[in-house]
C-alpha cells in the first residue's frame, strides 16, 4: 500500500508587539500561485490523548470587523456541514444552520 503525504505551511509575520502583520500559507496540492495571503485564520487540532482541542486563532491588523463577522459566519456554516458529514447528526447540523442564520441576521451580514 502506497502512502501519500501532503504538506501545509503557515508563516506569520509579527510586529514589535507580536501582533500579526501578515499571514501567508501554502499547500503541496494547492492550485495556482505558490503562496497565498490571508487576513485571519482559525486552526483547531484534536489531541486524542488529552481529549482536548488545540487552537490557534490569528488575525492581522488589516482584518476589518465586517470581514471578521463574515469570516465567523462562514466558519460556523462550514462547521455545521462538517458535523453532519463526520457524525451523521443531521438534526444538530440543521440546528447549527438555524443559528448561523440568526447570527447573520444579528451581525447584519447580507449574502
Amino acid at each position: 500500500m502506497s502512502s501519500k503525504k501532503k504538506e501545509i505551511s503557515i508563516t506569520v509575520e509579527l510586529d514589535e508587539n507580536n501582533i500579526p502583520t501578515s499571514i501567508d500559507w501554502n499547500a503541496s496540492d494547492k492550485e495556482g500561485e505558490d503562496i497565498a495571503q490571508c487576513r485571519a485564520m482559525l486552526l483547531s487540532m484534536w489531541d486524542h490523548q488529552k481529549k482536548d482541542t488545540l487552537r490557534l486563532d490569528l488575525w492581522t491588523k488589516e482584518m476589518t470587523i465586517d470581514e471578521m463577522k463574515i469570516f465567523f459566519h462562514q466558519t460556523l456554516v462550514t462547521m455545521a456541514d462538517t458535523l453532519q458529514n463526520a457524525t451523521n447528526e443531521d438534526q444538530m447540523a440543521e440546528d447549527m444552520r438555524d443559528f448561523t442564520a440568526y447570527f447573520a441576521d444579528k451581525m447584519e451580514i447580507t449574502e
